[in-house]
Formats: C-alpha cells, structure tokens, sequence
C-alpha cells in the first residue's frame, strides 16, 4: 500500500468515528444501558417487594396455624419441626419465656433488637465468622402450661431467595449488555462506513464542481433518506447557479453589445472632429450628439443599478396601503398630452369602489409608465391605450393595460420580460430593452404576477394587454 493510500484509509477510518451515524449509534447504545439499568432497578424493586411481602405473609399464617396448638402440642411442634411448613417454609423457630430464656427451638438466644409485636421484623444476624444476612421475625405472645400468656413465639425466615433472585437478575443484565453492546457498535461501524462512502463521493463531486465543471452534479439513488434529500436539495441549487451564471453571461454579453455602439459612435465622431480645427459649429455638433450617445450609455447603466436594488428587496421600506384608482389617475395626466401628439387615445375605465394595494407607490409609478410608455411606442395612430383596475372575488386586486398595436408574439411573451430582449418588430424603436425588466422586478418585489394576451387574436394590429395580478391587500 502506497503512502498515500495508506493517509486515506487512515483519515478515512478517523472519519467514521466522527460522523453523525457512529455517534447517533453510540447514543443509542447508551440509550440502551440506561434502559436496562432502569428495568434491572424496576425488576429488583419488584421481587424485592414481591419477596418481603410473601415473607411477611408466610409468618403469619404459621403463627395464627401455631397460636390454635395447646401449649403441650406448640412446644413439640416447635422442638421437633414436626410439621412440613416449619421444616421448609420457616428457617428458625423457638419459644422463649417472658424473660427473653429459650424453653424449646433451634432459635438459641433472643435476637437483637426484636421485640413482641404482632408485625413482622426485619433484623440482621452476625453469626461468628460468617457474613451478615438478613432475616424477618415474627414474635407473639402464646399461652403457656398455666393457661397464662407467659410465653413468646419466635418464627424466622430467611430472605435468602430475594438475594438469589437479585444475583440471577443482576448477572443476567451484565451478560447481556456487553453482546449488545458489541453487536450496536458493530452496527454502527457498518451503517457510518456506508454513509461515509457515500459522503466521499459527494465530495468528490463537490471538488470537480469547484474546479470549474458547473455541470457536475452531486449523485443520487434510490434511497429516500436524509443524505439523498440533501443531495436532491444541492443538485436543484447548482441547477439554479448553473441558470444564474448562464443570465450573467448573457447579460454581460448584452451590456456589452448595447454599450459598445453608442461608445464606437462617441468614439468616432471625437476622432473625426479632432481634426477639425476652425469649424466650431461641427464641433459644437459632435459634442452634442457624443453626450447624447454617453447618455444612452448612463441610462442603460442605471437601470440595470435599479434592477438589482430592487431586485435584493432594499425598497419594501416604501410599502404602505395605497388606491390604484389614483395610480392610474397620475399616470394619465402625465401620458395624455404625449399620447394626443402621438394621435392615440389614453383612456381610463374607472372602478366604481377603490381598489386597495399595499405596495410602493413611486415603483408601481415606474411600472405603471413603463408599460404605457411601451403602449404608445408600438400602437399605431389612430390607436386606443386602455387603463383598468379592479378587485377579484378573493379580495386581488388587478391592473390592466391594453393597446391596439402591433402586439407581442406569443412564444416571446415570455422572453420580453428578461434583460436587453429586443423583439423584430421593435427593433427600429430606441430603447435598451430594460422597461419590461425593471417592471418584472417590481412585480417580483410586490409578489406580483402578469398575464400577456392578445386584445384581438387575428386581427392585423392583434395588439396587447398585460394583466397584473397582486396579492390581497394585507400589510406586511
């Protein structure tokens, strides 16, 4: 194995520990041991309890069995052990007198701490040399040979099977954690090394993606789980990059189409009157028409400035509620008089209630004028160039503007929208191509959008109409 295979498979390995599958794994597991020491603890309560109870309960059954004997027949049942539940259910019996003296039993001195009383006690015994264990009493007074109350019946039995039950429950847990263990690490090691597998390639993806290959994509298969979603999610953004590169480029390529005629003319013209010494009326003419080209040059560079300042949402600050019917209002007394001299008819179809709209009014006024600008432009006299707004049954407002001109294509109606896009039949009017953008961006702002149609299909002048449709008016 070469070196440098060897550092990979060395980083690769100190990379499966690290990933998010190993550590969910070793969560789990840990999940795991605290779950088994909890149902260890609540099985060991349980017999516990179950074991001290079914003690308790055995003593005194033989003591109330006992208590119905004669004094003569308790003490030799209780010397000899001649009954089955004394030989086998109890570990200790005695009768002792009042004194705390043993009269019969295997029981040879009173225990410690034990005292008469009708319930059971728990005491513990240290025998000589031997280990404490823990034993439960019983001690009641019996009648004796006078008929008196006069003696004590001690009954004992040990809780040795309660420790029993707990070492077997105890074992059996730490016997099973470590295969368990063993068997979810193992598990993890898999799972994190085939999701790392994966992961590689991603990144190796990701590095030819980084080293100019756009159309490198992240790969994908069958599986439905968090890694494929991701890779899913990163494929369609580098789609999208992918898109927005291809709009920057063209677009570059389009500023610098646009600007280069005007600036070529600018160009030529101050070459050709450099040489022109002694006719100040030519030199007056050349500096004029090179500011004008410079002017063209100036706006296209603003209005690609406006685009992407609206475009990155900076003017929401503008936003308040506002009428269309007063938008379309303003728009006329500006358009009018250029409409008459253009021999078009501006009109406006008014709404009988107000049309509300949360929006920025100066930018509705852009675009309100881009697109009546462009009306006028491409509409033949005698023409018509019809306003309107209204509201929608869900409470939307609309804006409308239509024309008898010359129309748009319906495979370019989606096309006049972008950037510098010039149309055949609008090549012979000034303009930069940038009106329709900037509306669109407007629109984008407002989350606004807008239809195109024809006014009269077939028609030899089939016109325009642009239909635009804003969400209901709720302030933000």
């Amino acid at each position: 194995m070469s070196r440098a295979e060897l550092r990979f498979s060395e980083l690769f390995r100190a990379d499966l520990f690290r990933t998010a599958t190993f550590r969910l794994t070793l969560a789990f597991v840990v999940a795991i041991i605290a779950a088994m020491a909890l149902q260890f603890g609540l099985v060991y309560g349980q017999m516990n309890g179950y074991e001290q109870q079914r003690s308790t309960d055995l003593l005194q059954r033989e003591a109330d069995q006992l208590l119905q004997e004669s004094p003569a027949q308790l003490e030799y049942e209780v010397r000899e052990r001649s009954k089955t539940d004394l030989r086998v259910i109890l570990n200790g019996a005695a009768l002792f007198d009042m004194n705390r003296n043993r009269i019969a039993g295997d029981i040879k001195k009173w225990p410690v701490g034990l005292e008469v009383s009708p319930r059971t006690q728990r005491l513990w015994d240290a025998p000589p040399g031997d280990t404490p264990y823990e034993m439960r009493y019983l001690a009641v007074e019996v009648e004796g040979a006078q008929g008196n109350r006069d003696r004590i019946l001690v009954l004992a039995r040990s809780l040795h099977m309660a420790n029993e039950l707990r070492y077997i429950t105890k074992r059996a847990a730490l016997m099973s954690v470590v295969p368990i263990v063993v068997f979810a690490l193992m598990a993890g090691i898999f799972l994190s090394h085939r999701a790392l597998g994966r992961v590689k390639d991603m990144h190796e993806a990701i590095d030819r993606i980084m080293d100019g290959d756009l159309h490198e994509r992240l790969p994908t298969g069958r599986e439905r789980d968090d890694i494929e979603r991701l890779a899913v999610s990163v494929n369609r953004m580098l789609d999208r990059l992918e898109h927005l590169l291809d709009e920057i480029r063209d677009v570059g390529n389009d500023i610098a189409h646009d600007l280069r005629t005007p600036l070529a003319r600018v160009k030529a013209r101050l070459e050709r009157v450099s040489s022109i010494t002694n006719d100040p009326a030519a030199l007056q003419g050349a500096i004029e028409r090179a500011t004008l080209d410079l002017e063209q040059c100036f706006s296209v560079i603003t209005a690609l400035l406006r685009i992407g300042e609206i475009e990155n949402g900076r003017r929401r600050a503008g936003f308040a509620m506002l009428d269309l019917r007063e938008l379309l209002a303003g728009v006329v007394d500006l358009y009018e008089p250029i409409a008459e001299t253009e021999g078009i008819l501006l009109e406006v179809v008014d709404s009988d209630k107000a049309v509300p709209l949360f929006g920025d009014m100066d930018l509705l006024n852009e675009v309100l004028a881009n697109l009546v600008d462009n009306a006028i432009k491409f509409t033949p006299a005698p023409g018509t160039v019809r306003l309107s707004a209204g509201l929608g049954a869900d409470g939307s407002s609309w804006l409308r503007v239509s024309d008898t001109g010359i129309g748009i294509a319906e495979e370019e109606r989606k096309a006049v929208m972008g950037r510098f896009y010039r149309s055949d039949k609008s090549r012979h009017v000034p303009g930069s191509g940038l009106g329709l953008s900037l509306v669109s961006a407007i629109l984008r702002l407002h989350g606004a959008s807008v239809d195109i149609v024809s006014a009269r299909p077939g028609h030899t002048l089939p016109g325009a109409v642009f239909t635009i449709h804003f969400a209901p008016a709720t302030p933000v």
